[in-house]
């Protein structure tokens, strides 16, 4: 049992588990989102005659791709489904939100304090997370790269799968063993779930390939997943649950929407009278919806300006206390 921080932002929810002063595993919700483990009431819009799949939409029209349908379901018919996978954003496309039915009640949308309970760990709400974990987190989020001793890995979230592709200076077996470790603890740390491809240094010897598959063994203890052994081409494949889109894919999929709620909770802990400016790039200014400023003054009840600049960086926005 695992002891969650969950931290209530503006347009999302976030939580960390920590570990020996780091974050070992994090999530996100989004404001809104339709999180797996929700039950809701749907209408099934579309089948194909013989097919246990089909498309279903909520009363807000909402769409959800649906499967394990029963024979005597049909188009028209309104149906209780339990959502399995969040909707996953990959820059023009969206995937669905993934559901089946359930024989459970539709009730009140769970919040990712929620889901996490719903797996046993145990959940503490606070008001703000101590020292700069998430402001951490996501610079790593931003750049896609975890540089470690003698290597470092980049990550490329894609439709298909997370490519992660490793480079360095080390001998190529000395490379993929130390890629091991932080490689396992970044796919619970960022979130990762689904179809994972990991392009190790090519490594000539079936003892070398070898090596590196007990290693993964070893350092994905306690990670439910499915994996291929490396071949000789020192390419690995390993499939786990998603139940949503990993903390890369938010950030690939609307970085400027991702910068704004960092920026929004900067704001919230600005000190000292006045008005409180946010000064940012233009596209994150637009990404400031109004009710996340609205909630903003009235978190803080102090007034909110926002000031454009198109010289900053997406992700150097600042917020700062000014005379009114």
């Amino acid at each position: 049992m695992a002891d969650w921080l969950v931290e209530d932002g503006i347009g999302e929810q976030r939580a960390i588990l920590i570990a020996s002063g780091a974050v070992v595993a994090a999530k996100v919700a989004w404001t809104g989102e339709l999180l797996a483990g929700a039950v809701v009431a749907a209408k099934l819009v579309s089948r194909n005659t013989g097919s246990s799949r089909g498309t279903a939409r909520l009363a807000d029209g909402t769409e959800l791709l649906v499967d394990r349908l029963p024979r005597d379901a049909s188009e028209g018919a309104t149906l209780t489904f339990e959502v399995t996978r969040a909707a996953i954003g990959e820059g023009s496309r969206r995937k669905l939100a993934q559901a089946r039915p359930s024989e459970r009640r539709p009730g009140p949308l769970p919040t990712l304090a929620d889901v996490i309970a719903a797996t046993g760990d145990t959940v503490q709400n606070i008001h703000r997370f101590t020292g700069g974990e998430w402001d951490h987190l996501w610079a790593e989020i931003a750049e896609g790269r975890i540089d470690f001793a003698g290597g470092s890995m980049l990550f490329s979230p894609t439709p298909a799968m997370t490519l992660i592709d490793i480079d360095g200076t080390l001998p190529p077996p000395a490379l993929a063993i130390a890629t091991v470790r932080p490689l396992a603890a970044a796919l619970t740390r960022f979130d990762i779930g689904g179809s994972v491809g990991i392009d190790f240094p090519t490594l000539q010897t079936k003892a070398d390939r070898r090596a590196v598959d007990e290693a993964l063994e070893d350092a994905l203890t306690g990670y439910p997943h499915e994996r291929t052994a490396m071949n000789g081409f020192g390419f690995v494949q390993i499939v786990s649950r998603s139940t949503g889109p990993s903390l890369l894919h938010r950030f690939a999929a609307d970085p400027a929407g991702c910068a704004a709620r960092l920026l929004l909770r900067s704001a919230e802990a600005v000190a000292g009278a006045g008005a409180i400016l946010l000064t940012c790039q233009p596209a994150v200014a637009t990404a400031l919806q109004a009710p996340w400023l609205d909630a903003l003054a009235r978190r803080t009840g102090r007034e909110i300006r926002v000031r454009t600049d198109p010289a900053l960086a997406q992700q150097a926005g600042f917020a700062q206390s000014v005379p009114i």
